[in-house]
């Protein structure tokens, strides 16, 4: 699909968790349970947060994004050596990595039920429909397993890229898959830093998604010039009229 003519917005790019996808049960398996098997008890409860243990937001990990493997190799590296940290014996490394990196990455995922219909009438509209996340490496198959994989032009995820939002990096790869400059991009999530701040500071517009049931409960801070918010995905088209917030005449 080409981009829409004339300067207003070209290309609609969305955040995946929280703005498109959200997790659904059965959830990943609690990291304390995968110790305890072990015998591992102690060192699974020094563990801490199970999610903690990824890549910082803003991170870039150019040398580690070459391919699927070394970005792997560096996904388990990270865990190894926080299990030695707690510690887990040497003789129980490999296993309890592979095991955590497996239950890490098991998560079942459902759309909002906005989701499919908002992203065909972007495209009807001529617009570019773009994904960028922080995620592992198979964003594209998460995609597909959602079934909204045919209706995204541009695929973005930080393991691919080599740098996680809110790094300039992600955004400038995203401009430019998109074939168009920032400020006719419009990027829309539900994070506050790295789906708005970080856009806004790469010269795109933002979209800040407020839902209700919100993934992560964070009060709205003000709207910074060059953005808008929304409770619901259906709020966006209206913004795309002209002289709507993200439309030609808009803020931004």
């Amino acid at each position: 699909m080409a981009a829409a003519g004339g300067g207003g917005t070209g290309a609609v790019v969305l955040d995946f968790y929280g703005t498109l996808v959200r997790m659904v049960e059965p959830l990943p398996p609690d990291h304390r349970a995968i110790f305890a098997r072990r015998g591992l008890s102690e060192q699974g409860e020094l563990w801490g947060d199970q999610w903690s243990v990824g890549p910082a937001e803003g991170e870039e990990h150019l040398a580690h994004s070459a391919d699927e493997t070394a970005y792997v190799t560096w996904e388990r590296d990270r865990l190894r050596r926080r299990a030695r940290g707690c510690g887990v014996p040497e003789g129980e490394l490999d296993g309890l990595v592979a095991e955590l990196d497996a239950a890490m990455k098991a998560v079942r995922l459902a759309l909002y039920p906005d989701v499919p219909g908002v992203l065909a009438r972007l495209r009807e509209r001529g617009l570019l429909v773009g994904v960028c996340s922080n995620w592992f490496w198979n964003l594209e198959e998460c995609l597909a397993e959602t079934g909204i994989d045919g209706l995204v032009d541009v695929v973005v995820g930080s393991a691919r890229t080599g740098a996680r939002k809110p790094h300039p990096l992600i955004y400038r790869t995203v401009a430019e898959r998109c074939g168009l400059p920032p400020g006719r991009v419009l990027f829309v999530g539900d994070m506050w830093t790295p789906d708005v701040l970080g856009p806004l500071a790469a010269g795109m517009r933002a979209v800040h998604l407020h839902r209700p049931d919100r993934a992560v409960r964070e009060a709205a801070p003000p709207l910074p010039e060059g953005a808008a918010r929304i409770t619901s995905l259906p709020g966006l088209i209206p913004l795309l009229d002209p002289g709507g917030a993200a439309g030609p005449g808009g803020c931004g």
